[in-house]
């Protein structure tokens, strides 16, 4: 039994990115960086309790999403009418000696001899489709294990190429990896492919570690007691991810705001593209979250502070970090948001990203 992600005791910033990740799984994930013993592992594997169960076709090893052909795996296109369930959110870990087989997919031996015919061998990529992969230690992973994950998430496909075997299904996924610093660091490149970052570290405050190891001695004692006090707390995370899920592709962005997040982007020394764009969708998932259909000055500035660290250009072995000085200077110049009625206001879905603006007239 896992510990419940409502139970933890602060670590705001953590549980803020990864509730925007279950949200909007296009944000393109979360990197979580900190000691050991901060709760990276604790949280990571309580969320996948506070998202939604999804509905999925009945026995399908891609978790496909009935109701929506162009998601489909090759078996269930082939279905007339597929029949669906209702499953928990898949939560998938990587382990560190995974092969490429095990996560991409191989070819199904047992498939060439009995059914003589070659057929694909689900890897974690599939099981891992609509739900949670998770990384940890992320950067003792080889690098071009990293890659291909990150790439697969990138495009929300994965195609396997096997032995005269070449078969696609969908894999989209919310990409959570956790790490150590002092075991080593991730490539930029990789730290680019990460939506959003955050650094965790041990409370210093004595009354929130005494908290911390009087809720931990409670779970240990009795954990399905200790699991059934927090459901309630539980069930609310759960409603306002649903909540905010329904009213994401809704959200407006003032153009002005627009404006602004390539202003930061700019100003602060941000090179990649992939960082405006994560940005922006970071700001319409924190309105959605928190249920306003537009988004605010605030909003982007918080957005700033979860999507641009880890993409600033920094000396070697030099932490990242976003100067908060820097940021609020930035903030009251930008320019003021224009009125949503100038520009056709853009949005997003948690799956296709921002829609394309309307050309002047």
């Amino acid at each position: 039994m896992n510990y419940p992600f409502a139970a933890l005791v602060g670590q705001d910033s953590l549980k803020q990115a990864l509730l925007l990740c279950a949200v909007n799984p296009a944000i393109g994930g979360v990197l979580i960086q900190g000691d050991k013993g901060t709760a990276k592992s604790t949280a990571v594997r309580g969320l996948a309790e506070v998202m939604p169960p999804i509905a999925a076709v009945v026995g399908c090893a891609f978790n496909c999403e009935p109701g929506h052909p162009a998601g489909l795996c090759a078996g269930c296109q082939a279905a007339a009418e597929p029949a669906q369930e209702l499953r928990p959110t898949p939560f998938v870990n990587l382990p560190l000696g995974a092969t490429e087989d095990r996560v991409l997919g191989s070819l199904d031996l047992d498939g060439v001899l009995t059914e003589r015919r070659k057929k694909l061998q689900p890897g974690l990529l599939a099981a891992a489709h609509r739900g949670v992969l998770y990384l940890d230690e992320v950067n003792l992973l080889p690098d071009h294990l990293v890659d291909v994950l990150l790439d697969a998430a990138a495009m929300g496909v994965n195609t396997v190429q096997r032995e005269g075997l070449s078969v696609s299904h969908p894999a989209r996924f919310t990409l959570i990896g956790t790490m150590n610093p002092e075991e080593g660091s991730l490539r930029p490149q990789f730290l680019d492919r990460f939506g959003l970052m955050v650094e965790v570290a041990a409370p210093r405050d004595v009354p929130e570690r005494t908290e911390v190891v009087r809720r931990r001695i409670a779970f240990e004692r009795d954990p399905v007691a200790f699991a059934a006090h927090w459901e309630p707390t539980q069930l609310t995370l759960r409603q306002q991810v649903s909540r905010a899920q329904e009213l994401l592709p809704t959200v407006q962005l003032p153009e002005g705001l627009l404006t602004l997040i390539s202003q930061l982007c700019t100003e602060l020394g941000v090179v990649s593209l992939r960082a405006d764009i994560v940005l922006y969708k970071t700001a319409l998932t924190l309105a959605a979250l928190a249920g306003r259909a537009a988004v605010t000055p605030a909003d982007v500035r918080r957005a700033a502070e979860l999507a641009l660290a880890h993409r600033r250009r920094s000396q070697p072995f030099e932490r990242p970090s976003l100067p908060a000085d820097q940021l609020d200077e930035l903030m009251q110049q930008a320019p003021p948001a224009t009125s949503p009625s100038q520009s056709p206001p853009a949005a997003v879905s948690p799956n296709t990203g921002p829609a394309p603006a309307s050309p002047p007239p």
